[in-house]
């Protein structure tokens, strides 16, 4: 039988002090990985790292990493040589963060830079630095990128997130045609709500953030869930991870009837309180 990706790795996970990310780290590291469990906070990444060695299954090693930054992925990828003093076999470029609410004219250079400097600079710097490492893994090898239905829904009032978002699925759909018919599987995620904190940790307003809120409560899948299944599609070669039914819905509505899809979505701009929105008279320059 074929070596599984997601068995026995040597996994490096970004984001892995909470949500998705923590998910991620502990089913590896029940399928008998190896796990550094990376993160901008210490705590949480320890955290992870605690509950993995008190589950008694895989290792895992805590790191603090700032993804936006080149030199802290470049020293995280020299870490990971230390640690495994094997090539990494599964990267998981997952770390991110929230930001919404607000029309594009009204968001901020300031707010653009960060939320693009860990949502796309980050999947950009762990792809590029990670990517020769799974190449010469010497086994089956994973590249899995978090990106988000945010990738093809382009929601009103989350311009910052959605050209993130939509930067990572580009990236991960160009290294896929690029490692085709090697040991390399490339996978993006792009779910819609996921039970995580990157709504408490990001820069989205308060009205925009009830409504992520209740989203969550109602129909957000468990970060488990989502783990798991990303991980087995992975396994399997597959490139895209649409989870939850609103999501293929969204992926397929405006694949098939674009038109119908832009005027819904200017409805959904008139109906969803925004902070601050530009008014109609600003919009003709009046």
């Amino acid at each position: 039988m074929a070596t599984k990706i997601s068995h026995n790795a040597r996994a490096v996970v970004t984001g892995a002090g909470s949500g998705i990310g923590r998910a991620f780290a502990m089913e590896l590291a029940r399928r008998g990985g190896q796990v550094i469990c990376a993160d901008i906070n210490r705590d949480r990444a320890q955290e992870t790292a605690d509950r993995i060695r008190a589950a008694g299954v895989g290792s895992a090693y805590p790191v603090v990493v700032d993804v936006s930054r080149t030199a802290d992925l470049q020293r995280l990828a020299d870490y990971a040589k230390e640690v495994f003093t094997e090539p990494v076999s599964l990267m998981i470029n997952n770390a991110g963060v929230g930001i919404g609410g607000k029309p594009v004219g009204r968001i901020g250079v300031d707010d653009w830079q960060w939320a693009l400097g860990i949502n796309l600079w980050g999947m950009v710097h762990g792809s590029e630095l990670f990517l020769p490492e799974l190449q010469n893994a010497g086994r089956p090898a994973g590249l899995i990128n978090v990106a988000s239905a945010a990738a093809f829904s382009a929601a009103p009032g989350m311009a910052a997130y959605n050209v993130g978002k939509a930067g990572v699925l580009a990236l991960s759909e160009t290294v896929a045609a690029e490692v085709r018919g090697t040991a390399v599987k490339v996978t993006v995620l792009c779910p819609t709500f996921v039970k995580t904190n990157v709504g408490t940790d990001g820069r989205i307003t308060d009205e925009a953030g009830k409504i992520v809120d209740v989203a969550m409560r109602w129909i957000g899948y468990s970060p488990e869930r989502v783990a798991r299944m990303t991980l087995d599609a992975n396994d399997k070669g597959r490139l895209y991870v649409v989870p939850q039914v609103d999501a293929k819905a969204i992926w397929a509505l405006k694949r098939h009837f674009p038109r119908s899809y832009g005027s819904g979505a200017g409805i959904l701009n008139r109906i969803v309180p925004q902070h601050d929105p530009i008014t109609s008279t600003e919009k003709v320059g009046v």
